[in-house]
């Protein structure tokens, strides 16, 4: 009755004879959940397939999706597998009980109601298991064979030095290129770069092509067709060939290229290589870019290979500051310093030859310098081009950098470069020599550095450079910190949870 008091208007429970609110059913909470189970049917476990490389879950029947643990992604998931079973039973909460990360356990705690006796609605909260049970992808799968794949790029260039090969990787780890490869492979004069599919082989060419002068063509060969369905499964090559020039080179232009470049002199140093042969002319520090389309039009080659550097010591130097341009000259390096300078070998000391020449460096050198140069003077050239010029436009020497103490170079190098995981060949201790060669152009050239992720070395102490004539090093502030994670962190024997 609505004018009595609410301890009065209570009923007795049909089952046990408890006192409570009446309800359509007549039964207490306690009764009401023995005798019906809202619940049943709706599985207590489960399985979800982990990829332990990829770190994916599998969606069935064949979708492999990033999920972190307690996601959204991830509670959607485990909620699919029983969607048909919840479909009796209104879903009101769900939500992850906290498991250990190694347990291989992910539990589940779901809120559901139902109609039941009457009209009645019950409400009951469970719990589901999951079994995180390891599976590899297939993406993976192939990786791993190694001997899978759809598409090969193969970079080469036909020189003894790999300054080029060097920064390459460099822009390949800063890009991240690296990630599709089923496999990298190297080779005495290049790499092979291996893919699942013919697209990400033409991406990579298609990067190559837009980071080094280089020229491509590519090939299919047919492995099987199926003619009830007429499929046709090829594998691609990609083959890259690079410009045969490096940086420090000396090289010959023909003389309808030096032409065409502003009248430069034949001999030229290469003073680096990007997406184009940077040029210099060590008498007028006139500068030109050579693209990779002009290169293979008019192709020249590089007069010395590095072994061939000797060292001079700079007897007496005279900075030009005024060099009047020839007819149609091209622009003029303003990071150089033109200067006449008498040099002689060291290997010569005991002698009084010396020797004349021009040359770019006029910033960096001193009398009493040691310099690299190359002896034209005493050498045979063979080259098409420099056989035909006129001797007195030879030069006797072209320096080419400041010598400056390697080991001591080594020990003050607080930085680091990554690598490219790869399959070596054998070691070769000129390999050494040139890869602290091409540390040393990073610590000269700015430019080059812009393009490459250097990191701290954390190993080495951080010293004040006060020796203002020591060997250029390369800033604190362009650096990048490295990332250390420890083995408790990524999962290791009595690792903590991470917050």
């Amino acid at each position: 009755c609505p004018s009595l008091p609410p301890s009065l208007c209570s009923s007795l429970c049909c089952q046990c004879g408890v006192p409570i609110p009446p309800n359509p059913a007549n039964m207490c909470v306690g009764c009401l959940r023995a005798q019906v189970d809202i619940t049943e049917g709706i599985p207590k476990q489960g399985t979800v397939h982990f990829c332990k490389q990829c770190e994916r879950y599998l969606q069935p029947p064949g979708t492999w999706i990033q999920c972190s643990l307690e996601s959204r992604e991830l509670l959607a998931l485990c909620l699919k597998k029983i969607k048909a079973s919840l479909s009796k039973v209104r879903l009101i909460d769900a939500g992850f009980i906290w498991t250990e990360p190694h347990s291989k356990r992910l539990k589940l705690k779901l809120t559901v109601q139902k109609e039941v006796i009457n009209g009645a609605v019950l409400q009951q909260v469970f719990v589901v298991e999951y079994i995180v049970q390891s599976q590899m992808c297939e993406d993976c799968h192939r990786i791993e064979a190694k001997d899978f794949w759809k598409a090969v790029v193969q970079v080469r260039q036909k020189t003894l030095h790999k300054k080029t090969f060097y920064y390459l990787e460099q822009l390949i780890l800063k890009h991240k290129l690296h990630q599709n490869t089923l496999r990298i492979k190297e080779i005495h004069d290049g790499l092979d770069f291996y893919y699942s599919s013919k697209q990400q082989a033409q991406k990579m060419v298609d990067f190559l092509q837009c980071t080094v002068p280089s020229r491509s063509k590519s090939s299919q060969r047919l492995i099987s067709h199926d003619i009830h369905s007429n499929v046709y499964n090829y594998k691609s090559t990609f083959s890259v060939e690079i410009v045969p020039i490096c940086k420090d080179n000396v090289v010959c232009l023909s003389p309808k290229l030096a032409q065409s470049l502003g009248n430069m002199s034949q001999i030229c140093v290469c003073i680096r290589v990007t997406s184009a042969i940077h040029l210099i002319d060590p008498r007028t520090l006139q500068i030109a870019e050579v693209d990779g389309n002009t290169y293979w039009r008019h192709p020249f080659n590089s007069l010395f290979h590095p072994k061939q550097l000797e060292e001079f010591i700079i007897m007496d130097i005279n900075r030009v500051h005024e060099k009047k341009k020839g007819a149609g000259a091209g622009a003029r390096s303003n990071k150089h310093t033109l200067a006449e300078a008498w040099v002689r070998k060291t290997s010569e000391l005991d002698t009084d030859h010396q020797y004349f020449c021009c040359t770019h460096l006029g910033h960096i050198l001193n009398p009493g310098d040691l310099v690299l140069g190359f002896d034209l003077a005493n050498c045979n050239l063979n080259d098409e081009f420099a056989n035909k010029m006129n001797p007195h436009n030879i030069p006797d020497v072209v320096l080419i950098k400041k010598s400056y103490d390697r080991s001591k170079r080594q020990r003050r190098r607080n930085w680091k470069l990554k690598e490219l995981e790869r399959d070596r060949e054998a070691p070769d201790t000129d390999d050494e020599r040139q890869y602290q060669d091409f540390l040393e152009d990073l610590e000269e050239d700015e430019a080059i550095r812009k393009n490459v992720n250097i990191y701290r070395n954390a190993d080495i102490p951080v010293e004040s450079d006060t020796d203002e004539d020591g060997p250029p090093r390369i800033s604190l502030a362009e650096m990048l910190e490295d990332l250390h994670i420890s083995e408790d962190a990524t999962g290791g024997e009595g690792a903590e949870m991470l917050t």
